[in-house]
């Protein structure tokens, strides 16, 4: 039976929308933030030569970097000041987040409340600048070699590493004013925005390649029927629970004496997107250093000879950048699921407020058995995540197709979406409550 709270989610209208001012403003400020990003994604570095661009853009093209350049929404490629987009934030964050789990001195602040966070927040930013620094002077000698810069030099490096540096933190800060001041995930919808992107231009291609006959018009449909049916399940899975009956004291009530019963809901996929994005960026750190450093290095050396070796195993689809992959989102599926949800505080919460678990003792055991229910979970979980993430990678590699928006795209794409969607709706019920609260004082005052 649906819920008060869910009747009233399908009686949301446009009309309600429309009285909504706050998230109104909200939808906006998100708007124009990502039209900011847009924007700076056509602004290159200083001293960028654009002929000499195209045709480094040519020689690196089908390789590891087009996914970066897809979460970069196309910076990459153009060599903006954004070319490094969000990876460098991403990757301090998991940094951070490991040496937290590590660390007991880290751990302590954690534990300080706001200020920790804080705290913690500086140690990434510190660290997404010296990860920028690294990869923005590879990126910047890479350019240099591939004959894409104007007058190579020291001076060139520097304000490219410069540039590149502003333009990450500039990016970092857009997403952090988002989630504050906008709706959903400031991060994770600038990830998005750069995905679809690039979706008419998959598209564009798919067609094309169906019309002059490069492309079967079969496999174009097919395609089309395996997305529908790839984002289908993805919406299935990610509203997936497992839910684990509460029970509260026994109390009167006007039926008599009653017990409280309620629901705790364990999504199947707890982790959510985070996983991919983790493992890809954790991934991308080290490939875009050697895929530009690969550039640089002539083949005459041994260790040039060993940093083309390694890229050419590490190319998008190849065995080993799958098998790397696959195992970053399992771990860290497991990793954030242990963040965001702590079996002990959780079990000693419902203790504190008398409730259990029928057939299992507060406490310790309701602690053990929350444990041995999110690892199953999780498992399926991680499983799903690794099929979705790699089984359509393979295929569009295995069988050469021109289709670019892999699994880890439109996962990325709908579960953001779904979660953007979930915080307009919670904006918009907590407006129509506002209006019942005031209709609810005006008849009370009228009764007086």
């Amino acid at each position: 039976m649906a819920s008060a709270a869910d009747q009233m989610a399908q009686n949301i209208s446009l009309a309600k929308f429309a009285k909504a001012t706050d998230l109104k403003k909200r939808l906006w400020f998100t708007i124009g933030a990502l039209i900011v990003f847009r924007l700076l994604s056509y602004v290159p570095l200083p001293g960028i030569d654009p002929t000499g661009l195209a045709a480094l853009a040519q020689q690196t093209k089908g390789g590891v970097l087009d996914f970066f350049n897809t979460f970069s929404g196309g910076a990459l490629e153009r060599a903006s000041l954004i070319a490094l987009g969000v990876m460098p934030y991403i990757t301090a964050s998991i940094v951070v987040q490991l040496a937290t789990s590590l660390s007991p001195q880290l751990a302590t602040i954690k534990k300080e409340g706001e200020s920790g966070r804080k705290k913690l927040n500086q140690y990434t930013r510190y660290g997404t600048v010296l990860l920028t620094a690294i990869q923005g002077y590879v990126i910047a000698t890479g350019l240099e070699a591939g004959g894409a810069v104007v007058e190579p030099g020291m001076l060139f490096r520097v304000a490219a590493v410069v540039s590149l540096i502003g333009g990450t933190m500039f990016l970092m800060w857009i997403g952090e004013q988002i989630t504050s001041r906008g709706i959903g995930n400031g991060i994770s919808l600038i990830i998005m925005a750069g995905i679809v992107a690039h979706l008419p231009t998959t598209l564009v291609n798919l067609l094309e390649g169906g019309r002059t006959g490069s492309v079967s018009p079969a496999v174009v449909i097919a395609i089309i029927l395996a997305v529908v049916g790839l984002v289908l399940f993805i919406c299935f899975m990610e509203r997936a629970q497992r839910r684990i009956l509460i029970q509260y004291p026994k109390r009167q009530t006007a039926r008599g004496v009653q017990a409280d019963r309620s629901h705790l809901p364990l999504k199947i996929n707890t982790a959510g997107v985070i996983p991919p994005i983790f493992a890809s960026s954790l991934l991308l750190l080290p490939l875009t250093i050697t895929q530009f450093a690969g550039t640089a290095v002539s083949g005459d050396s041994w260790w040039g000879d060993a940093i083309i070796t390694l890229n050419q195993y590490l190319q998008h689809g190849s065995p080993l950048y799958m098998l790397l992959y696959g195992a970053g989102i399992i771990f860290f599926s497991f990793f954030y699921t242990a963040v965001v949800f702590n079996p002990e505080e959780t079990a000693e919460n419902l203790k504190r407020y008398g409730g259990f678990i029928p057939g299992i003792r507060p406490g310790k055991n309701t602690e053990q058995y929350f444990d041995y229910v999110l690892t199953r979970i999780t498992v399926i979980g991680a499983a799903y995540l690794a099929v979705i993430c790699l089984l359509p990678e393979y295929l569009v590699s295995a069988l050469s197709i021109p289709f670019y928006l892999g699994g880890t795209s439109l996962l990325i794409v709908v579960n953001v979406t779904m979660d953007t969607v979930t915080q307009i709706q919670s904006h918009l019920l907590a407006h129509q409550y506002g209006d019942l609260i005031k209709k609810a004082k005006l008849k009370g005052g009228r009764m007086r």
